[in-house]
């Protein structure tokens, strides 16, 4: 990594918003996009592997999407505006949309004894939303808001 790294005697010398403008300096929202995005999809992807092989449909696994997510933009990114945590916030809810899904779809090749790429087959797109909004519950919406806190949250870079 290149991070800058800036030694203590220095930051002492410097005021609050010198501080501040260097580290905003040294931002990339461009970088933070595609990190989110891909880290949501592995994120999901790394989900659905894990309730295939076990059987058991984790929803906690949608809190470490998010965590996925808000560290992929916070490392790619060194954001500390706002619009970083609310990137993270975003990209961990398509994290959480596309694993439910495809939790869902293990799941259901699970059960029917199918491998994963046969049960996709046989849904299409239209049994693929069906099953999403049929297997939804109160307890996804949990997960989903959770996901996002920590999207947002890890996303950012401490403020001094």
């Amino acid at each position: 990594m290149t991070d800058t790294t800036i030694d203590a005697p220095e930051v002492d010398e410097m005021s609050h918003d010198d501080v501040i403008a260097l580290l905003r300096s040294q931002q990339n929202f461009a970088l933070a996009i595609p990190a989110g995005i891909v880290a949501a999809i592995a994120g999901a992807v790394l989900w659905a592997v894990v309730v295939y092989v076990s059987g058991y449909a984790l929803g906690l696994m949608a809190i470490a999407v998010g965590a996925m997510v808000g560290y992929a933009v916070r490392a790619a990114g060194k954001g500390v505006d706002q619009k970083f945590g609310i990137l993270g916030a975003v990209c961990a809810a398509l994290g959480w949309a596309l694993g439910t899904l495809l939790a869902d779809i293990a799941m259901l090749a699970k059960l029917e004894n199918l491998s994963f790429a046969e049960t996709i087959g046989r849904l299409g797109m239209d049994g693929s939303v069906s099953l999403f909004m049929a297997a939804a519950d109160v307890m996804d919406i949990l997960f989903l808001g959770i996901a996002m806190y920590e999207g947002y949250k890890f996303a950012l870079r401490h403020r001094l």
